[in-house]
């Protein structure tokens, strides 16, 4: 059985990759087709699917810790607008769904004020599985985008444990208060993470952490889940915290594919249920409005609020499991799962497609989008534009930095770094290097800087659909240097070039040639010498 589910999530994860789409939708449609096929797993079978998929997501709320800071949460773009959309959420999506039952749809007609307010309040949570996928395929996780998009996925979190304090009744036990202790025996967390090495042994203390996060969390009747993340928190600050997040990358992928199967796997739905699913997939065009007005009353500027409001407009995972508890305690008809688990699986692929064009819906729409910024942009939203800079790179990573710190040795002070990492950007400033924060995908960023004295870019990005889109802006923004960039891939190359880069060096090709010939010159030190 397992073999079918694997060859099901291959066949219908590729087929959806080889038109363009992410993978997640394909395993999304696997689920479906396996249920509708008769091949659901049995009880056994069943209990293996859901311990992959929770291992998944306790994975990823570990991830999100690691690159995430207790600062980021206490801004008030965070909190304030957290809060505010879900109160604002519920009550509109509530009042929406009792007026659809004076209306006599299906499982609408039922409903009270008490069970339209936890349909509402189901509906005002974002999917943390979704917006993570998204952002790590995009490489935006650090970006000011991705940090307030996570930042609020936490504080819902947040929310969610006290929903299900108040909900089941199980209050935390007596022990939960020394969960404040984690905070001593951080050090000794960063010594294990210290002696683990870079080898086999960093993903499995990442494993033992996050797992072991949860267990202990869970015994002591807190949401296991906000163990993970708050173990994943600790070590952000870490040196290895990036290292440990890239090893557990592939283990964690895997493992969600479970999470999406047992979506499908919920029920089968009937002709009914995907309408009244799909009339509730189009209040995602509410929860993006009120997400963007709420961002841009906060001084955020529209950029952000737009691509964060985005990828933030779906429901989420957490829906169903507030949806399960009231059909439990027989505040809610069972069909209201297959519905909301439909709606939820329909926002995904909604969001997924609408992201990865993101970019460009910005770019076109961005006069109207601006017109809702506030007169005065938060400090964090302010352009510095790079003083006497003849060579910019964007990207200060390990091949940005390591591109930098030579630039800088051949042509000294001309040369500026750009990274869309603020804790990156903040310890090379400490250390008086000319770098600034900024996000290279940022099309407004572009046009307000004055690119006329630089020569040269360099684009040190992981993804080629990033460089992409930076060298694009680049050149609407009427830069006439030249822009070079990294491929790690010899197909990648020929669509770098087409999209208006100048030189295109591949990474593991060069980097290899560049070995030799300086291993070459220890031996052969007057090969290099000019002829007489």
């Amino acid at each position: 059985m397992e073999f079918i589910w694997i060859l099901f999530a291959f066949v219908c994860g590729l087929a959806v990759k080889m038109i363009n789409l992410p993978p997640l939708i394909g395993f999304l449609l696997a689920g479906f087709l396996l249920k509708y096929a008769g091949l659901e797993p049995s009880d056994t079978s069943s209990t293996t699917l859901d311990s992959l998929a929770n291992i998944g997501i306790t994975l990823m709320l570990f991830s999100i810790g690691l690159k995430l800071h207790v600062k980021d949460l206490l801004k008030r773009e965070v909190w304030a607008s957290t809060l505010s959309h879900m109160g604002i959420s519920t009550i509109i999506f509530a009042g929406i769904a009792l007026l659809l039952g004076t209306l006599s749809l299906p499982y609408f007609g039922v409903l009270d004020f008490k069970t339209a307010a936890l349909i509402g309040f189901a509906l005002s949570f974002s999917s943390t599985v979704c917006v993570m996928k998204l952002l790590e395929e995009s490489s935006e996780l650090k970006t000011r985008h991705g940090q307030l998009s996570l930042g609020i996925l936490v504080m819902q979190d947040i929310v969610a444990v006290v929903f299900l304090v108040a909900a089941t009744g199980k209050v935390p036990s007596i022990w939960a208060l020394g969960l404040f202790g984690l905070l001593l025996i951080r050090p000794v967390i960063n010594k294990i993470v210290d002696k683990a090495g870079h080898g086999e042994m960093l993903p499995l203390t990442g494993l033992f952490l996050a797992l072991g996060g949860y267990e202990l969390f869970y015994l002591v009747g807190v949401k296991g889940d906000l163990g993970a993340l708050i173990f994943g928190i600790l070590l952000a600050s870490h040196s290895k915290a990036a290292e440990m997040n890239k090893s557990l990358m592939n283990f964690k992928d895997l493992f969600l594919i479970g999470f999406f199967l047992s979506i499908g796997f919920t029920a089968l739905p009937t002709l009914n249920m995907i309408s009244m699913s799909l009339i509730i997939t189009l209040l995602i065009l509410a929860k993006f409005a009120l997400f963007f007005l709420l961002l841009t009353k906060m001084k955020l500027r529209g950029r952000t609020s737009f691509l964060s409001s985005m990828i933030l407009s779906n429901y989420s995972e957490f829906g169903l499991i507030v949806v399960a508890l009231s059909v439990a305690n027989g505040w809610l008809e069972k069909e209201w799962l297959v519905v909301l688990a439909l709606a939820v699986s329909f926002s995904f692929v909604i969001t997924s497609i609408l992201y990865r064009n993101v970019h460009r819906m910005y770019r076109k729409n961005k006069d109207v989008i601006r017109r809702f910024e506030s007169p005065e942009c938060l400090p964090e939203d302010i352009f510095v534009q790079p003083v006497n800079s003849d060579i910019l790179v964007v990207g200060l990573g390990r091949v940005g930095r390591g591109a930098f710190e030579s630039l800088k040795g051949l042509v000294g002070d001309t040369v500026a770094g750009m990274d869309a990492d603020r804790n990156r950007i903040n310890q090379m400033q400490a250390d008086q290097e000319n770098v600034f924060y900024g996000d290279g995908e940022d099309a407004d960023l572009w046009e307000r800087l004055d690119t006329s004295r630089i020569e040269l870019v360099l684009l040190a990005l992981p993804a080629a659909e990033d460089t992409t889109n930076v060298a694009i802006q680049l050149r609407k923004a009427n830069y006439t240097g030249q822009i070079a960039a990294i491929a790690r891939y010899q197909d990648e190359r020929e669509i770098l070039i087409n999209s208006g880069i100048d030189n295109v060096f591949n990474f593991y090709t060069e980097a290899g040639t560049g070995f030799a010939e300086e291993s070459l010159a220890l031996i052969r030190p007057m090969d290099n010498a000019m002829p007489s």
